[in-house]
């Protein structure tokens, strides 16, 4: 599977910038294949693992703020690997055509 997740802190103040740091040095730990962006990040893995990691990632964040904010998005399709390159190098190459 394939997730897009987003993590916010909310009641800590104005800048949440470390804490989603924090947050996503838990994802990159993990060993799972992901990619952040500036909106948000991306984790290849199996069902089980990939939910694991999101909840580590909002756990670091709500053991300093008394609220979390969670966006996810799934792409669920059993047998599919590399998900995470492959949609956008499909994409590249339908645009290097022309």
């Amino acid at each position: 599977m394939l997730i897009a997740f987003s993590v916010t802190p909310l009641g800590g103040g104005e800048s949440v910038g470390d804490l989603v740091a924090e947050a996503v040095r838990v994802v990159r730990e993990s060993g799972l294949p992901n990619q952040t962006d500036a909106m948000f990040t991306l984790v290849e893995g199996e069902w089980d693992e990939v939910m694991a990691v999101v909840k580590r990632a909002v756990d670091v964040i709500a053991a300093e703020v008394p609220r979390v904010s969670l966006v996810l998005k799934a792409d669920i399709r059993p047998g599919v690997t590399d998900a995470l390159t492959a949609k956008v190098a499909h994409i590249e190459a339908r645009l290097a055509e022309g």
